[in-house]
């Protein structure tokens, strides 16, 4: 009988990595990581999505579900192909080094990628000019209303379509679209050369990740901004009126948690409309994201079973209404165009019900387990039979010590009440200095055929490198940055040895 195939793999969203320029980008940095994860046997990278982000930077809330974010892009790559000069790059801002500070990188980076893009499209090399042309042949279906979205973005400096750009822009008149385009051409294709330059660069890192043996693990948050060019440009796709405002949002119902739910303001999808066109936005966005990543997680699966809709106007989630999704015919569908076979990984955290335990299963997709969920106490007594204690994680599942959303595991660890903690040292048979070690070891000896950690976890970080406090917009979420990328010797043997001991190399 053949083994199961076993892996493990690091979260770490490349915004994160440690860079001169204020922000992680796609250069050496990228390279030296996967250098590391190769090094340690890891065979996962996963990061979060990819797009360029607007307000709150929420890589979660991007405008664009295609495009990728300019500020991701390597400055010193540009240099050394001739489109920057070198002391663009060396001279720069004293960035932090721990946090990402946006609009300071903004400042920076956005007018030399824009001068990047004026230079190669004034003097790139006719090899280069013609690889360009194809990119945009190929993916003229989104890149050019990207692209125009964008330079409306910046002409009424507000990115809320729906508000604030004039009706006829609002509502997409031809004529008017017409002229806009003849109007901008030239700051148009700027930004089209610029994303050419982010998957040219991206494509170099994902080909160097798989020589590594390495998959990367993408994110597709299910639904899109309210301010994103798929709203705009696909507005018979959502729930709209015919000015192109939402008459309904996403949320969350009130549960233990919030006696309000959370009202998300996503526009929610038209599945009608959806059907009628054979799923195809839906097709597009799943074949996109499998071409930048291996492995596709979908942020709120259960969306695909049913959601959450909120009536126009209501301040809160409370009045909200479940509303049946064709998650069988979409992925019925999408096995036509991609194969029985889909790389997708369901998050399935929260209150699931049977319908969403049925459609991932039904598929074959893995859904999620999360150490820092699985301590459940009462009556001073540990729940055994929590699903998400390592012992009971099924097969077909990627078990987490934490995500993105979570605090780090030291940071959750400090956090607990004197009873929970008690449950976690006698679950893991380890003093306070070894607990966040002992998770990752029973993550990775657990059933669960992938197992991830994030990069803060590798590193014992505290509560000072969490990622993202969940309904909030502080300063500090999506900004952590690591120190450097060569944690000492022994974590990388640490991690070496587990992934060996638990046979997690991938092969």
């Amino acid at each position: 009988m053949k083994p199961k195939i076993r892996r493990c793999g690091v979260l770490m969203h490349p915004t994160s990595f440690p860079s001169p320029h204020g922000i992680g980008s796609l250069g050496d940095e990228a390279f030296s990581f996967i250098d590391l994860l190769s090094q340690a046997k890891a065979s996962l990278w996963q990061i979060l999505p990819l797009g360029p982000t607007g307000y709150g930077d929420s890589p979660y809330a991007a405008r664009s579900t295609f495009a990728g974010n300019e500020l991701l892009i390597d400055l010193r790559t540009l240099a050394y192909e001739g489109y920057l000069d070198v002391e663009d790059v060396l001279f720069h801002p004293d960035f932090p080094s721990g946090r990402v500070e946006y609009g300071s990188v903004r400042n920076y980076k956005e007018p030399l990628s824009e001068q990047a893009a004026a230079t190669f499209i004034a003097e790139a090399a006719k090899k280069e000019r013609e690889a360009y042309q194809q990119f945009v042949k190929e993916n003229q279906w989104w890149l050019e209303d990207y692209a125009l979205y964008q330079v409306l973005c910046r002409t009424y400096h507000d990115s809320r379509w729906f508000e604030i750009w004039p009706k006829k822009v609002r509502l997409r008149e031809d004529t008017t679209l017409h002229q806009l385009k003849k109007e901008h051409a030239k700051a148009i294709e700027n930004i089209q050369v610029q994303q050419y330059f982010f998957y040219t660069q991206w494509a170099n890192v994902k080909q160097y990740a798989n020589k590594k043996g390495i998959q990367i693990i993408g994110d597709i948050p299910i639904f899109v901004a309210p301010d994103s060019v798929d709203a705009w440009s696909h507005r018979d796709l959502f729930k709209m009126d015919e000015d192109g405002r939402q008459t309904a949002s996403s949320g969350v119902p009130p549960d233990a948690f919030s006696d309000e739910g959370q009202l998300w303001g996503n526009p929610v999808y038209d599945w009608e409309a959806h059907k009628k066109q054979q799923f195809s936005w839906w097709i597009k966005r799943i074949e996109k994201t499998l071409e930048m990543c291996d492995i596709i997680r979908i942020d709120h699966f259960r969306g695909f079973a049913a959601y959450w809709e909120v009536p126009k106007g209501e301040k809160t989630a409370i009045h909200g209404t479940w509303m049946p999704s064709p998650g069988k015919e979409f992925f019925s569908a999408l096995k036509a165009h991609l194969g029985e076979e889909l790389p997708i990984i369901a998050e399935d955290l929260g209150v699931i019900t049977e319908d969403v335990d049925e459609l991932r299963i039904s598929n074959g997709f893995p859904g999620m387990k999360i150490l820092q969920f699985a301590f459940s106490v009462e009556q001073g007594k540990l729940d055994a039979n929590n699903t998400y204690l390592p012992h009971n994680c099924e097969h077909n599942s990627v078990i987490y010590t934490g995500t993105h959303d979570n605090n780090t595991s030291r940071g959750w660890y400090e956090s607990l009440d004197e009873q929970t903690g008690d449950a976690v040292r006698r679950y893991l048979e380890c003093p306070d200095d070894q607990v966040v070690w002992q998770l990752i070891r029973h993550m990775l000896l657990s059933h669960a055929k992938d197992a991830i950690l994030p990069m803060q976890d590798w590193l014992e970080l505290g509560a000072e490198g969490r990622m993202n406090i969940p309904s909030t917009c502080g300063v500090s979420n999506w900004s952590w940055r690591a120190e450097n990328l060569h944690p000492v010797e022994w974590r990388i043997e640490r991690l070496k040895s587990l992934i060996e001991l638990s046979g997690r190399e991938g092969i």
